[in-house]
């Protein structure tokens, strides 16, 4: 079973199938290789230590990381919601970072759900 087998709950999980496989050429295999690897990142992990500790600087660094990462593997869920806290933490703001964080979280969730089942 590929990714295009599991396209529905790809889908459902927020990630643009379709745009991930043009980034990679229309190569299944290696989009399938990079969502698995999404699995063991440890970005949002840091993202969520980073906000817990008040650090900005490192908040920005990890949500900078982590844009880019849900970006180029069409999470776009979980992109847009990185995208205003990268923002905020550039700024150096982070009012109402939990509660940023605890939306991302159900955005985060529905893609490790859907990548830990490929």
């Amino acid at each position: 079973m590929g990714v295009l087998d599991k396209k529905e709950m790809l889908t459902a999980a927020g990630i643009d199938v379709d745009g991930v496989l043009q980034r990679f050429m229309g190569s299944e295999k290696l989009m399938e290789k990079f969502l698995r690897r999404f699995a063991d990142d440890v970005t949002f992990g840091q993202l969520r230590d980073c906000i817990a500790a008040g650090d900005c600087d490192g908040a920005f660094r990890a949500a900078h990381t982590l844009k880019g990462v849900a970006g180029n593997l069409g999470m776009t869920e979980l992109f847009q919601g990185v995208s205003v806290m990268t923002e905020k933490f550039r700024a150096q703001d982070m009012t109402g970072a939990q509660e940023d964080l605890s939306l991302l979280q159900a955005a985060y969730d529905k893609v490790m759900e859907a990548v830990k089942n490929l």
